[in-house]
């Protein structure tokens, strides 16, 4: 759970008159989860609620593919031909069940379309790029490594400074938070959780926007695509506090737990959501002991799928991978470290690697989009001699 912030101007109490230079009062706006969970109030010169006008561009399906028989997939997703320059309007299907949705976004440089998901919270992780996050609550400064983690509703645009992009997309039905077992019952992360409050970037800037001409925001509801037409800017915030904003986290300044022996992924986890975790994969020292296997022993999820999408060439358990692969290891097939590698890993002090992983507690449908980059052989990719 993120904390408490506040920035630009706000006045001494709640629902109380707070006057423009003019004489009007700024326009509150209570912006969260209901009236009983995280919220933030904010205060803006123009009502939220000047619409013009509302049009449905377009639905959105996600279509799976026509084959489900359950087996070991790989995805080589940096290999898919780019869907567009939109981070946010052109995104290619890879994942998705009930609770989660992933795509991959190969945007141009530039700046992108005003944009509000309505349906979920998103994790946005840069594997590649470097720019601004502009929204109603300021702006964050992003990079390479950087996760973006975007509530529900708040409407945002991506100020992009590098011609080549790379942004991993997970879209939660639910709301994004840190592990519950990180947290006091004050919501405050705990000393041994693998990153504190220090390393949570909540905007910084608040720029004031007084326009008055017609702005169009993209609004994805309803498996839909709509343009709403607002007859102001809609980021004429003056100030705003809450805990309820957009926040931006470096897989770098996630701290790895490590021990005598293998650890197993939870100690990798970094968000939770209704229905999946996420886990964050980083250079570290392997286990200490003399005899430790650092490789994974092989396992079966019962009630869970893995996902895992590679960051680098180097992971200490898998043969053949490639930056911007996936592999996707379904409920209950047994699953491990390919031939050879938990041998090799013995007596080796440290890895590079970089991944996320996601898993879900409902079987993932492979998008029918992300057949084209598959690597049909990793089914059989165990069955070579040690």
């Amino acid at each position: 759970m993120v904390y408490y912030h506040k920035l630009g101007s706000i006045p001494h109490k709640r629902h109380t008159a707070f006057r423009q230079k003019n004489g009007r009062i700024h326009q509150e706006h209570l912006l969260g989860n209901g009236f009983h969970g995280i919220k933030s109030l904010l205060y803006t010169l123009r009502p939220p609620t000047e619409l013009k006008g509302v049009e449905r561009i377009r639905d959105i399906t996600w279509e799976p593919e026509s084959d489900p028989t359950l087996r070991l997939r790989h995805l080589k997703t940096h290999s898919l031909a780019s869907a567009g320059k939109s981070p946010v309007l052109d995104r290619t299907p890879l994942l998705f069940n009930d609770d989660v949705g992933i795509s991959l976004a190969r945007p141009a440089a530039g700046e992108d379309v005003y944009y509000r998901n309505g349906q979920g919270d998103e994790i946005v992780f840069v594997t590649e790029g470097e720019g601004v996050l502009e929204s109603q609550m300021g702006e964050i400064d992003f990079s390479q490594g950087d996760y973006l983690v975007i509530p529900k509703g708040i409407i945002h645009r991506y100020r992009l400074k590098t011609l080549d992009n790379i942004f991993f997309i997970i879209e939660s039905r639910g709301y994004v938070r840190s592990p519950a077992r990180y947290r006091n019952t004050h919501g405050q992360l705990l000393e041994h959780s693998p990153y504190c409050e220090r390393d949570i970037r909540p905007p910084s800037r608040l720029v004031t926007k007084e326009t008055t001409d017609e702005v169009p925001i993209m609004v994805k509801s309803r498996n839909g695509l709509q343009r709403m037409i607002l007859n102001h800017h809609p980021f004429d915030t003056v100030g705003w506090d809450g805990y309820y904003y957009p926040w931006a986290f470096n897989i770098r300044d996630f701290e790895p737990i490590t021990g005598r022996i293998h650890q197993p992924p939870p100690v990798h986890q970094t968000f939770e959501g209704d229905g999946f975790v996420v886990c964050s994969f980083v250079p570290r020292l392997f286990d200490y002991h003399p005899e430790s296997i650092p490789a994974p022993y092989n396992h079966s999820n019962i009630g869970s799928d893995e996902a895992i999408y590679y960051c680098s060439e180097e992971f200490m358990s898998r043969k053949g991978i490639e930056c911007g692969s996936i592999t996707l290891h379904p409920d209950g097939m047994p699953h491990g470290p390919h031939p050879g590698k938990a041998e090799a890993s013995i007596g080796v002090k440290e890895t590079k690697e970089t991944a996320v992983m996601v898993d879900t507690f409902k079987p993932l449908f492979v998008a029918k989009a992300a057949l084209a980059c598959e690597d049909k052989d990793y089914q059989t990719s165990w069955l070579e001699r040690q």
